[in-house]
């Protein structure tokens, strides 16, 4: 049986990632890409759609695993009658060839273990044909080969690969699985433990860059190497996160698939990785934005495949049973179609943020921006999908029209602060028109709120950005009011906060969700920058209270049953939780308009 979302781990090359149940089973694999379809789709469905496990033999979950240091390797220990063994998993850098490294070391006595490989490809429906070329076991299904290496026997069973074998103190024994295109001859293994090193090595490295050493360190490092993780590093594309159609809620139909580069969320991953000293990232995601949006500005798309592809279809995937139940199982995403304003926004005030943090103002770059702005002059006041890609109908999102004020705020620092070539009154005007069509239309006097849309009663997490982007001051009492509003009518019993209320029917959409973590990170921010510190701090802590052993999140937590829901490891869960450190930390204050 599937494990619980968040008893999984994450492993990867920055090419694809796989999911490690506590167990010692991969049961998540896409490869050679995020977005390939997966070899190992057991999460979604059965044992029969695909999955890897090593462990002892006949043992349950591990008794204890971790992350070693600042890295993406994956330990588990398994203390047994006979002794401790330890499983160590991961993926090298990629070079080209895609492997899974799983190394097993024995710690005491002497344990029997057993792996058990079930290679099924294209989501769980093709099973290879399996077969030996020198040393190695084969499977090839249409484009796909794989190939596994180890020292100790295996054999065929069920459509199965397995191997028995025992490890005693201080031994040893390496699996290497590796993909190549099945027209290409078998991939060679890597030295698992010369591959060991070099991972360790990376990892270290890259982390030992951070420029946060506040008192959430820990937290912060772990999720700054789950977004790293999720960088697509031949092109800078970052994904959303790694799988498809884990349910908002369980048994529901709110599942989608993540594996893509929306412009919103990169952007908010590129500031936190700005914010703590990771430069490189930003100028590769910028490469990537500048190719993957070129062209029309009205053609901006709010997500991109991973080298930029615009068309994403959506389709279901009828075999699988779904996580729990929760079907359809999805691959592609229709939103990529949606009308989303605010993408303006946070894609110009994160290359503004980089600037700030070191990268030049390169012309091209620039002229693109204005390009966008010249776009969003006229698009602004149209109704939308919003930052939550309704499936229903359009509407005067309020969150949607603050960012394109901050577009065009941001758009007058450039011009003012960077010494760009342009009329910074234009922008001025732009920004001045949008604040007061804000006022008078998505601001309610009698509550003191800010609302979801314009002159409708309902309430939306995202108004929380308010004060985060400086749309107005903190010390405004619209701002207090709307933060007080979202807190008591969108929190839940625990103090999460849900992004809307579903039974608004805003989104078209039936069935419930759970508490959406990014919306009750941006809580703490707001509820620090309006004077409520102890609160935010408290809330804060809460919240990392709802990581998993291994720090990670998913994208919603279900108060109702204590359980993470959504797509996992989600990095907009992670990047708020980076910024709300530093603004905790008192290492960098937020956005603010440019008077």
């Amino acid at each position: 049986m599937t494990g619980l979302i968040e008893d999984h781990g994450i492993i990867g090359d920055l090419h694809t990632a796989a999911l490690v149940d506590r167990d010692g089973t991969i049961d998540w694999l896409c490869l050679p890409r995020f977005d390939s379809a997966a070899c190992f789709a057991s999460l979604l469905g059965t044992e029969k759609n695909g999955f890897w496990r090593i462990a002892p033999m006949g043992a349950g979950p591990a008794d204890r695993r971790w992350y070693r240091g600042d890295t993406l390797i994956l330990e588990h220990v398994w203390d047994t009658p006979d002794g401790s063994v330890k499983v160590i998993d991961f993926m090298p850098e990629s070079t080209g060839e895609h492997d899974v490294v799983r190394i097993v070391e024995g710690l005491s006595g002497r344990v029997t273990m057993h792996s058990e490989l079930r290679l099924r490809f294209d989501y769980g429906r093709s099973v290879p044909w399996m077969h030996r070329d020198d040393g190695l076991i084969v499977g090839v299904a249409g484009p796909d080969s794989v190939a596994l290496h180890t020292e100790v026997p295996t054999y065929g069973r069920s459509l199965t690969t397995h191997s028995d074998f025992t490890v005693g103190e201080g031994e040893r024994v390496g699996f290497v699985l590796a993909w190549g295109p099945s027209h290409h001859p078998p991939s060679r293994p890597v030295d698992p433990l010369r591959a060991l090193a070099a991972t360790e090595a990376f990892w270290t490295e890259w982390a030992a860059r951070c420029r946060y050493e506040g008192p959430y360190r820990d937290a912060v490092m772990r999720s700054l190497i789950t977004l790293k993780a999720l960088t697509y590093q031949p092109t800078g594309g970052i994904v959303a996160a790694p799988t498809t159609s884990l349910p908002e809620n369980l048994g529901g139909v709110r599942n989608w698939d993540y594996r893509y580069c929306w412009l919103r969320d990169s952007a908010f991953t590129l500031d936190a990785l700005i914010r703590s000293g990771y430069v490189d990232e930003a100028r590769a995601w910028r490469d990537w934005l500048i190719r993957a949006i070129g062209g029309n500005p009205s053609d901006l798309q709010i997500m991109y495949g991973l080298s930029g592809e615009r068309r994403l279809p959506e389709y279901e995937i009828g075999w699988l049973a779904g996580y729990e139940g929760s079907r359809p199982v999805r691959v592609g995403n229709a939103a990529a179609e949606q009308l989303q304003i605010d993408v303006y926004g946070e894609v110009i005030d994160t290359l503004a943020r980089a600037r700030q943090h070191g990268l030049t103002l390169e012309r091209h770059v620039w002229a693109l921006q204005e390009k966008l702005l010249q776009h969003l002059e006229g698009a602004w006041s149209q109704p939308d999908e919003g930052i939550w890609e309704i499936r229903g109908e359009r509407r005067h999102f309020v969150h949607s029209k603050v960012m394109a004020w901050v577009a065009a705020d941001r758009a007058v620092a450039t011009l003012e602060d960077d010494g760009a070539p342009g009329h910074p009154d234009r922008w001025r005007a732009l920004r001045a028109t949008i604040m007061k069509d804000v006022v008078a239309h998505g601001y309610d006097p009698d509550r003191n709120t800010f609302t979801q849309s314009y002159d409708h009663p309902a309430l939306d997490a995202a108004l929380l950005q308010i004060p985060i982007v400086g749309f107005l001051p903190p010390d405004d009492p619209r701002v207090a009011g709307t933060v007080d509003a979202v807190a008591k009518e969108l929190s839940t019993d625990s103090g999460l906060v849900l992004r809307y209320r579903t039974e608004h029917d805003v989104d078209g959409l039936p069935g419930d969700e759970g508490a959406f973590l990014a919306c009750s990170f941006w809580l703490v921010e707001a509820l620090h920058l309006t004077g409520r510190t102890e609160r935010a701090r408290d809330l804060f802590e809460h919240l990392l209270s709802l990581r998993n052993d291994l720090g990670l999140l998913a994208e919603e937590y279900d108060p109702r049953i204590g359980r993470m829901v959504g797509n996992f490891p989600q990095a907009l869960s992670h990047i708020p939780l980076v910024t709300a450190a530093f603004l905790l930390s008192d290492v960098e204050g937020p956005a603010t308009g440019h008077a």
